[in-house]
């Protein structure tokens, strides 16, 4: 019997350990997981879509079985363009929770995509792009919190 595939969304601006470790401990669920990277046109990112494509690649390149995908729209048209029937999303709080939830039952009604929802670890669940982002505009070190080597902003 075939394992399901499975949709991991986000923007990954940028990528960091919590969502690769989210990704590494789905991998035995499915036997394939598509992160897909949300682009939204109104919204400014930090990093150029390509480098956020390229860091997601180079964070998986051990893993055939992950791939990544930049799209527009509807995380549920992705899932059905790719034959998922899951969306995986991580939680680091009751807040994520909350805001999840919402988002989780509206997928399944809409698509009949099921969320499996996956605590992040302990040590991951303080991290989030947007906490990166910061620390990266006031020139603080990220090292320990991203899996790859980012370009100094000024």
């Amino acid at each position: 019997m075939s394992r399901p595939i499975a949709v991991f969304p986000g923007t990954f601006d940028p990528i960091t350990i919590g969502h690769v470790s989210i990704v590494l401990r789905s991998l035995p669920l499915f036997e394939r997981i598509v992160i897909g990277m949300g682009v939204n046109n109104t919204k400014k990112t930090m990093f150029a879509q390509e480098e956020r494509m390229a860091w997601i690649a180079e964070a998986f390149k051990d893993h055939p079985q992950v791939e990544a995908m930049a799209f527009e729209g509807l995380t549920v048209e992705l899932c059905k363009r790719v034959g998922a029937g899951f969306i995986i999303r991580g939680l680091r709080n009751s807040t994520d929770h909350g805001y999840e939830r919402s988002i989780a039952l509206t997928n399944r009604q809409l698509a009949g995509v099921e969320t499996i929802f996956l605590p992040a670890a302990p040590e991951h669940a303080h991290i989030s792009s947007t906490i990166v982002r910061e620390l990266l505009a006031n020139k603080a070190d990220v090292s320990a919190l991203v899996p790859m080597v980012l370009p100094r902003r000024s």
